[in-house]
């Protein structure tokens, strides 16, 4: 594919033979874009009556469609493609707020004791059983965080006012049940078992501390945030009962293409019309698994908790800041109509006073979350009014730069542990004892995410709120 674009220092529209695509980076990451993402940009822009299709500075190849993918739909007549949700189903991002400074877990030591408390209540091998084992599977997935009993609330306050339960993207996604007597026993039975557990891959909780941004330091202070504040990040998603429903959704809506006769130059892209018995079944069956997703989330988030009290005692507190998905497509209202947004490796980033926003943030626009890579720094941003050009769409981490196996060819553990500043006092603490293990997750083998959120910024989507610096991190599915 050979693209013609219209440029400006990180925005193009890139006009290729089915469409245009919308790309926010800046000129020097633009010329480096794997030429591949425009020919998956061209057979996704295939897929019938797509009304906007946008990338994110941090975009790369996927299974179908790119990460860092926006794609939009009329509500009404539109079409749901498992292939732009992505596979796990609901993954995501959540930030804590502790009452620690960075001077509280200065020293190295105390911070390995923390790392191991985490894993003596945050389960890492990868099927070991999750030690929620008494919550009941069918409330999670029916009614999300409000399935929750009352004990796994530690807010202090009834479950209805619970921040646990307002200050998250949707504490429950509503759907019709009908579609669960088709799931299998033994699919409900691994699910429960990998509830409040992290996964491998690039999933992860993060202890870390805050700088807040001089521009934005009058909202971080309405946030509860300040510098130095130690803050805990968690990255994960839907696990086994997510994968249940993208393996099994995703092969009934590859047979109503079949059906109806749809079809693009990509096999591995599927896609059904809305209001096909298939893709109905798909997004009631998607709804379970965001439900699973930010429960799971706020379960690691407890057992982290936990560990923390463990060695700081009962004055300990972390109060959830956020907590949302970049793997999802749901109804969305913008410009004055209903439209239904897919969005795959991006995250939401409303500005104040959007209606969109939770009650809690309608004034001052959603914490947006963005992780960056093992010993590089994340970010919480906000969103600007002019986002909407992109469906208020950003980021949703720094993306690989290359893939695993390569990352494992060219980048030595000797490399891996400089960047984790092994043997100095800033050494962000890692609970492997080999990094040979996880060295597909170095910083190395992702791009600047510096440099991404400054396209982000650049463009207009989003400001920067604060940068967490790193302190340690836990990695899952430990060998």
């Amino acid at each position: 594919m050979n693209p013609t674009s219209t440029n400006s220092s990180f925005y193009r529209q890139v006009q290729l033979a089915s469409g245009h695509v919308h790309v926010y980076t800046d000129e020097e990451m633009f010329a480096q874009l794997d030429p591949r993402i425009f020919d998956m940009a061209e057979r996704n822009l295939q897929i019938p009556d797509i009304r906007y299709m946008g990338y994110t500075p941090d975009v790369h190849v996927g299974v179908g469609t790119c990460i860092g993918t926006t794609a939009v739909w009329n509500k009404d007549g539109g079409i749901v493609s498992p292939s732009i949700v992505g596979s796990d189903i609901g993954c995501g991002m959540r930030v804590h707020l502790t009452n620690l400074h960075r001077s509280d877990v200065q020293d190295l030591r105390l911070r390995h004791k923390l790392v191991n408390r985490i894993e003596k209540y945050l389960p890492m091998e990868a099927h070991k059983r999750s030690p929620f084992s008494d919550l009941k599977m069918e409330n999670i997935v029916q009614k999300g965080l409000k399935g929750l009993p009352n004990k796994y609330l530690p807010d202090g306050v009834s479950a209805k006012r619970s921040p646990s339960l307002t200050h998250v993207e949707r504490a429950r996604f509503d759907f019709d049940p009908e579609e669960l007597n088709a799931v299998a026993d033994n699919y409900w039975v691994k699910g429960l078992r990998q509830l409040g557990t992290l996964g491998g891959g690039n999933h992860f909780a993060e202890i870390q501390y805050l700088e807040i941004a001089e521009e934005n330091r009058e909202l971080a202070e309405k946030w509860g945030m300040y510098d130095g504040q130690v803050a805990v990040m968690i990255h994960s998603g839907s696990r086994a009962w997510g994968a249940m429903v993208s393996q099994h959704y995703t092969s009934m809506a590859a047979r109503a293409m079949t059906r109806l006769g749809l079809g693009t130059a990509d096999p591995k892209l599927i896609f059904a019309p809305l209001d096909s018995p298939e893709g109905e079944r798909y997004v009631n069956m998607m709804a379970s698994a965001l439900n699973v997703a930010v429960v799971n989330r706020h379960l690691i988030a407890f057992a982290i908790r936990e560990a923390f009290l463990d060695v700081f005692g009962s004055k300990f507190e972390m109060k959830i800041l956020y907590d949302l998905m970049h793997n999802y497509a749901w109804d969305e209202h913008h410009g004055g109509q209903d439209w239904f947004v897919h969005r795959k490796g991006a995250t939401r980033a409303l500005p104040a006073g959007h209606l969109d926003n939770p009650d809690v943030y309608r004034e001052t626009g959603h914490p947006a979350l963005i992780p960056g890579s093992m010993g590089t720094s994340s970010y919480i941003m906000v969103g600007e009014p002019s986002g909407a050009d992109n469906y208020h769409s950003i980021c949703h981490g720094a993306g690989r730069a290359r893939s695993r196996t390569a990352t494992k060819k060219l980048v030595t553990v000797d490399e891996f542990a400089a960047a984790l500043k092994v043997g100095t006092e800033e050494e962000v603490i890692v609970n492997h004892n080999s990094l040979g293990v996880i060295l597909d997750e170095s910083p190395q083998a992702y791009k600047d995410v510096d440099r991404i959120i400054n396209s982000v910024t650049g463009a207009g989507l989003a400001s920067v709120v604060a940068k967490c610096k790193p302190l340690a991190a836990v990695k899952g599915a430990k060998s």
